[in-house]
This record gives C-alpha cells, structure tokens and sequence, in this order.
C-alpha cells in the first residue's frame, strides 16, 4: 500500500483549506460573554476529543455576525494551542455555526487529499503529540501558532484506506460516546434526587418534619450540622515523587492522578503511574478505594472530584477523604462535597494558582440528615452509581483498545485492506 508524505499546511493549500488562529482577546473581551447565545468553543471545553457544552462560554448574534470568520464547520478541527499539548476535537453537525475561542486553532481542510476524521486520529497519535511538543514555544506553558500545526509533517494513504482507518477508530469512539451520553442521565437523576431531598427538603415524609435554625439557614430536625474533618476516618493530600528519579517512574503499576484527570466520576486509569519504590520510601501516598479525590488547586479545578476504585496516588493538588459511614454514608458525604463546590472556589487563594488548604475543607461544614434518610438515599443513589461504575469501567476498556490500535493504524503497520469492519458488540466484546 502506498502511503504520501506532505505537511499539513501544504496538504490545507491544496484544498484550499485554511489554519486559523481563533480571535485574540481585543476581539472579543469578558464583557461580550452572556448566559444565552452561540457556543465559544474554548481549551478547557475539548474533552476526550468531543466539545464539552457543560461550562461553554457563549455570545450574543451580534458577535457572532462580526465573527463569522471563526465560526466552525462540520469536518473542522479545533485544536486547544495553549496548556495541554495535543487537546483536540473534529467538529460534529451540532457544533456547526459555533466559534472558535480564544486560545484555540481552527482546522479547515476544504476539498484536499486527507480526511477530516483520518487526520483527527493522526493528531491524535502519540508520536504526533510529541513532535508537536517539541515544537510548542513557552517556558512555563507550551504555545502553538499556525505555523507549528502548517508545519507537521502528515503520512497518509488513498482516501479509501482513510476513511477505513477512520471507521475502524470511530467504531471504538461511538461506542464510548453511547455509553457516555446514559452515564450522564444516570448522574443528572443522582444529582437531582440529592438537591430535591437534601437541598430543598422534599424528601420522603418532610410534610410531618418540623424544622429549626442553623448555621446554614432552617434545617429539618434530626438533621446535623458538623465539620467535614468531624465525618472522615483520614483526611490526606497526595504527593508527586521526585521527577528525577526514574526509579520512582520507569515501569510504574500504580496509578498516579493528576487533577485535570478529576472529572466527578470514577477512576480507572491514569496517565502515569508510579513504581512501588516510590510507594515503600513514601514518595508517594496511597489511597485505597472508598477513598474520595478532591481537586484543591487551579481554578476552576477545585472542588472536582474522583471516586478511587483500586489502589492509587495522586499529585498534591488532590486531596483523598474516606468518609465515617458510621457518620454519614458514602454517597451522602460525597454529593454534600459536590455541592460545596462554589464555597470551596469562593475559599480558594492565590496569586498564580489559586488553591484552598487542607484545614480549610477540614473545616468547612457539612450537613448532615437523619440515619434513616440517609439509608434511603444510599439505596436509591446507589443503584445508579454501580450502573455509571459499570458503564464508565467499559469506556475506561474501550478508550485503552482504540488508544492500542490507533498508532497501528494510522501508521500502516496494521493494513485494513482486507479485515472486515467491526460492528458495535465486536467492539464491545473485544
């Protein structure tokens, strides 16, 4: 099979595509921001390849018409060029007529050679990433510009093994996208039963419950009010061994989280792991499952959390609470650090970074319901949780087969020619 090697920024030329910087900061200030509108697809929005709509920034059609030359198309590639080198997502029909943010790289590749999704995938390569990383300029955080991503040099074959190639990842991809689109409504249905129980009192019997003043405004009687250090077995920030010392990294089993791996779901994976050297010198903390990951550094980081499903570490920036559940159960302790978000960001201090301290969470106080209450919960919220555990361990499954496959084939090593497409239950069942 012949392969060509051109640069993407020929490859766009020939199409008639463009690589365009999105607007800069005197094109569109803080003030033109409103909570209705079209979409700025921004870095931090880019997630697991997708556009995330969950904290988007949008503007009015005022400033959608004076942008109109940043607006992104079906088949586009918006590329995050600031912090996280390699952050990328192929623009889908419901993303179509957004704005490219600022901070961001718009792809467009117009009427070429190479295919939208084949290139999404080559971007996605970790040898991509690399050589893109060492091109980044910026000491402290790594920059792209047009002229990095017009300059990466592109392998690719016939249109038709693209597009193969494509379909074979993609498979991998939708899989994950279904799984992720019933974890979410599993988690809406948790979150709303914790507000309407514990947040405006509508729970099972409140009609016959009095209520009393609090510290926190009128509470249900029964109900406590007490330090979240007063409810935990340990309170423990992690720790990150010395960098330096490859004995503490080469050929790592444990898992070590950073907090941008945070995302208020379980954890399976990390990408990096730590050795158990670093373990048994105590460069690294451990924490066991049943453990609770708290994000208390960068902002809006804080406040984010990750339920530990096997042994683990993390970075300092996190903090690992277990819960008394002789106090308060698991998913009532961890739903009240979920709602604590905004008090923990509003606590958080800093000029560079902002971060809350340990004894703050310590002291920040929770409420707590009555046994019983907090039973029913436990068993309804609990369900729905090992459903979204489930769901979430096969995305973890999936997401570790296509990241496999995906540099064997963009890379012709594996030839697609001649094996047939997979359907969704081959790719679930491999």
């Amino acid at each position: 099979m012949t392969w060509n090697e051109s640069t993407l920024g020929d490859i766009c030329d020939a199409g008639q595509g463009i690589i365009k910087t999105g607007p800069f900061g005197s094109q569109l200030h803080q003030s033109d921001y409103s909570d209705a509108g079209t979409p700025v697809v921004m870095p931090k929005d880019i997630v697991g390849g997708r556009v995330s709509e969950s904290s988007i920034a949008r503007v009015a059609e005022e400033h959608v018409e004076r942008l109109s030359h940043h607006q992104l198309y079906p088949g586009d590639i918006v590329y995050g060029r600031r912090g996280d080198i390699g952050r990328c997502a192929l623009v889908t029909p419901r993303e179509s007529g957004w704005l490219c943010g600022t901070g961001c790289l718009r792809i467009h590749l117009g009427n070429g050679e190479v295919s939208p999704k084949f290139l999404f995938y080559f971007l996605n390569n970790p040898s991509t990433v690399d050589w893109i990383y060492n091109q980044a300029v910026g000491a402290t955080m790594p920059n792209l510009n047009t002229g990095i991503l017009r300059s990466i040099p592109v392998r690719y074959p016939a249109r038709e093994t693209q597009e193969r190639i494509a379909a074979f990842l993609s498979a991998y991809d939708d899989l994950i996208e279904n799984n992720t689109r019933r974890i979410e409504i599993l988690e809406e249905m948790a979150r709303r039963l914790y507000e309407e129980w514990f947040v405006n009192f509508r729970f099972p019997g409140h009609e016959e419950v009095s209520f009393k003043e609090s510290e926190l405004g009128r509470i249900p009687e029964g109900w406590e009010i007490l330090p979240i250090k007063d409810l935990c077995l340990k309170i423990n920030s992690g720790s990150t061994p010395p960098r330096k010392s490859s004995e503490f990294w080469e050929g790592g089993t444990v898992c070590w989280y950073k907090t941008k791996e945070l995302w208020d779901s379980f954890l399976f994976q990390s990408e990096e792991r730590v050795t158990e050297k670093a373990v048994e010198q105590k460069k690294a903390r451990i924490f066991e499952p049943g453990t609770i990951l708290m994000a208390i550094y960068g902002s809006p980081t804080v406040g984010r959390l990750g339920i530990v499903t096997e042994r683990c570490s993390s970075n300092q920036a996190a903090l690992g609470m277990v819960p008394d559940q002789d106090a308060v159960t698991f998913w009532v302790f961890y739903f009240n650090l979920w709602a604590l978000r905004e008090e923990f960001n509003s606590l958080a201090q800093g000029a560079a970074q902002q971060n809350i301290s340990k004894e703050k969470v310590a002291k920040s106080l929770m409420l707590v319901p009555e046994p019983s209450l907090q039973k029913q919960f436990e068993d309804a919220v609990g369900a729905m949780k090992e459903q979204t555990k489930l769901l979430q361990k096969k995305n973890a499954n999936l997401r570790a087969q296509r990241d496999l496959l995906l540099p064997k084939l963009v890379s012709g090593e594996i030839d697609v020619s001649d094996i047939p497409m997979p359907d969704d239950k081959e790719v679930e069942a491999a």
